[in-house]
This record gives C-alpha cells, sequence and structure tokens, in this order.
C-alpha cells in the first residue's frame, strides 16, 4: 500500500509538468514584470523593483499553502471529476485574455467551472479530446468542487496577507482636478498546486470514510494541479501595506465561511450551488468595496508644503539602508528645507560625502537618519518622489 502511494505521488507530480496552466503563469509573470519596469521608467526614470520581482513571487509561498492544502484535500477523501480539472484551466486563460488580472481569482475561475460542470452534465456536452473525462460525469452537483474553492479563497487571502505588499510599485497619475498624485499598484500572481483526487485506477478505499463523495468510482488517482491565484489592487488614500492587509484578512474570512458552508452540500446538494454563487458574489463584493473606500479618501500620496513625500524606494540602494519607509516626508537634508526635487537635489551637492535627513515619519514624528554616501550612490539616495506637473507630462 506505501509503495503505491508512493509510485502514485511521483506520477502525479510528474503530471504538475504537463499541466498548461504552469508555464502560462510563467508567461503572464513575466509580461507583468516587463509591463511594469516600463511604466515605472516612464514616470520616474528609474524602475523600482527588476523585471523578475513578479516571477520571484509566483512559487514558493504558494508551494507551501499548496501542500499544507493537499494534506487536508486527501486525508478528508475530497474528490473532484477530471472535467472539472480541465474546465478550471480553460476558464483560468480564457478569463486571463481580459487583460484584467484580478479575473484569475479562484472565485471566479473555479466558480464558473462548478456552474459549467452542472450544465455539461445537465445537457451531455463535451469538451474535444476530452470526450471520456465529460461521458463520465452523470446528472448531480458536485459540493466537492465548492470546498476546493473554498480552501483556495483562503489560500488567496493569506497571500495577499502575507505578500501581497511586498514590492508594490508606485505609480503617477492625474487626479479629477489635473493634480499629479501617486499610487500604489499591486498586479500579482501566484501559483497554488494542490494534489487532488480524481477517479483512476491506483488507489484503493482505504478507510470507510474515504472519499467521502464517491463520485461513482471505487479507485482514484492523484494529479497535482496548478491553480492561478491573482491579486490586483491600486491604492492612493493610505498606505498600501495597511490596505492591502485589511484586505488579506477579509478575503481569508470570506474562504473559511465559503468552505465551511459548502461541506453542507454533501448532504443537500442545492447549497453546494448557492454556496458558490455567494463565493463569487462576495469576493466581487470584497473588491467592489475595497475600491470604493479607498476612492472617497483623500490623495495620500500628493505634493506636501512641508517637504517631499517618499512614493517608492528602490532596492539596495542608500534610501533602503537608511530605513526610509513609503509615506514618510523629508523635511531638511543637511539642515537645508527641502520644498521640491529640485531643492532636494542641490542640498545634497553641498556635501557629497555624507548626508543627514530629517524625516517626518507615518506618526507624524520627527526623526534623524544619516549616511555616509560613497561612489556609485544613486544621486538621490534611491528615492522616488510625485514628481511636479510640469516633469510629470515631461516624463509621460
Amino acid at each position: 500500500m506505501v509503495q503505491i502511494w508512493l509510485v502514485e505521488l511521483l506520477k502525479g507530480t510528474g503530471k504538475l509538468f504537463l499541466h498548461p496552466v504552469l508555464y502560462y503563469l510563467v508567461f503572464l509573470s513575466g509580461i507583468l514584470g516587463v509591463m511594469r519596469v516600463k511604466r515605472e521608467r516612464e514616470n520616474f526614470h528609474v524602475r523600482a523593483q527588476d523585471a523578475y520581482f513578479e516571477l520571484r513571487q509566483l512559487f514558493p509561498q504558494g508551494l507551501i499553502i499548496g501542500l499544507v492544502f493537499s494534506i487536508i484535500i486527501i486525508a478528508a477523501g475530497i474528490a473532484v471529476p477530471f472535467a472539472a480539472v480541465v474546465l478550471i484551466a480553460g476558464f483560468t486563460i480564457l478569463l486571463s485574455l481580459t487583460t484584467n488580472i484580478r479575473w484569475m481569482s479562484p472565485a471566479y475561475t473555479v466558480g464558473a467551472a462548478f456552474f459549467a460542470i452542472v450544465l455539461f452534465s445537465q445537457n451531455n456536452w463535451s469538451v474535444p479530446f476530452f470526450t471520456k473525462a465529460f461521458e463520465s460525469i452523470n446528472d448531480m452537483v458536485y459540493p466537492s468542487i465548492v470546498i476546493v474553492l473554498g480552501l483556495l479563497i483562503v489560500a488567496e487571502g493569506i497571500l495577499i496577507l502575507k505578500n501581497g505588499y511586498k514590492g508594490t510599485s508606485p505609480k503617477l497619475a492625474k487626479s479629477k482636478r489635473g493634480q499629479v498624485i501617486g499610487v500604489h499598484e499591486v498586479k500579482r500572481l501566484w501559483m497554488v498546486p494542490l494534489f487532488l483526487l480524481v477517479p483512476g485506477t491506483a488507489l484503493q478505499l482505504p478507510f470507510d470514510w474515504w472519499p467521502v463523495f464517491h463520485l461513482g468510482a471505487t479507485e482514484y488517482s492523484l494529479i497535482f494541479v496548478p491553480f492561478a491565484i491573482s491579486f490586483y489592487q491600486q491604492i492612493k488614500g493610505t498606505l498600501p501595506k495597511a490596505a492591502i492587509e485589511r484586505y488579506g484578512r477579509q478575503v481569508t474570512t470570506l474562504g473559511v465561511l465559503i468552505t465551511l458552508l459548502a461541506v453542507a452540500g454533501y448532504w443537500h446538494p442545492l447549497v453546494s450551488i448557492i454556496v458558490a454563487a455567494l463565493a463569487l458574489i462576495g469576493r466581487e463584493s470584497l473588491a467592489l468595496i475595497a475600491y470604493l473606500k479607498d476612492d472617497n479618501r483623500p490623495f495620500y500620496f500628493s505634493k506636501k508644503n512641508n517637504g517631499l513625500m517618499i512614493i517608492g524606494i528602490i532596492p539596495e540602494s542608500p534610501a533602503e539602508k537608511m530605513e526610509l519607509k513609503v509615506g514618510e516626508i523629508i523635511t531638511k537634508i543637511n539642515g537645508s528645507a527641502i520644498r521640491d526635487e529640485n531643492t532636494f537635489y542641490e542640498a545634497l551637492q553641498k556635501n557629497r560625502a555624507h548626508c543627514k535627513l530629517d524625516v517626518l515619519d507615518t506618526n507624524g514624528e520627527i526623526r534623524f537618519v544619516q549616511r555616509a554616501l560613497f561612489e556609485g550612490d544613486h544621486h538621490e539616495l534611491g528615492i522616488l518622489f510625485v514628481l511636479d506637473e510640469r516633469k510629470y507630462e515631461k516624463g509621460a
């Protein structure tokens, strides 16, 4: 029995590299990185993070979460039809073509696949090249898909909470009154791979309760399936970390609620349809509420009379080493008051070997930071500011 499980785990892991979504997510992450760098250079003439930043975020944390949730799925015996795996992959690619990255969230891809399974089973539809997989689904509702949906929304919330705020991209925009303002934007993709039980010929039922939902089969196989988790948010009214962490907690709460409610679908199949619809509506509502709340706030990143507000910091720059933070305001350099980028640069030139900064932190308290400057250091310490209108127009 142990040998059979080990062989099936290895075979299932190997199937991950046959799944097109894996390579598609790598491609999209690369595209997101290139587009972000291009926009940042247009706004600030320098990029914040390198073009590979989004690609580096794609795997590590999602892989850990996926393995933890895979143990839960296998232990609980949650089995899904192979047709659902095909449809989820199809909707992931299809919704990505809208160019709106947030539509690749599992609430939409897995939710759409669930309702498609219901329609396919009711009307005996099929998909070319996967005819056998769709013929095996019978006229029934699959609550197991909704449970996987709930777990993936939990995973999405955790990733937003723990990783979403890292490397947010500064961006310049114009307010309705024509004022140049700063915005922070996140476009992020993660991959969460899950081991799923599907009808097969390898694993027999080791326990009376396993799997809970039999799908009309007595034997199952394991497939390591990559799921796309996407996140998009634009923040202009508050510090990005606070807004994103709050959003992540809300998404996690929604995922836990969906997972708990989905279990009732094993006894009342109609509940699964209601819960899947609730997941779609709930996820869209959270996005809308976050947008409206931020839109109603005054601009956080805008020109200040008492100094220059930091909208971004280049990694490995003197500013990062001095532990300057996004949202802080530099009021003086080497004793000279700062009004704009010109006075900032002039104050730096007074002493190219050393700089002392008076900084107003996000709590409204003054602190002092200083550092020796070396040959090759960024000429503006690696700090990105909200440009004045003339410079913004020229850069754009």
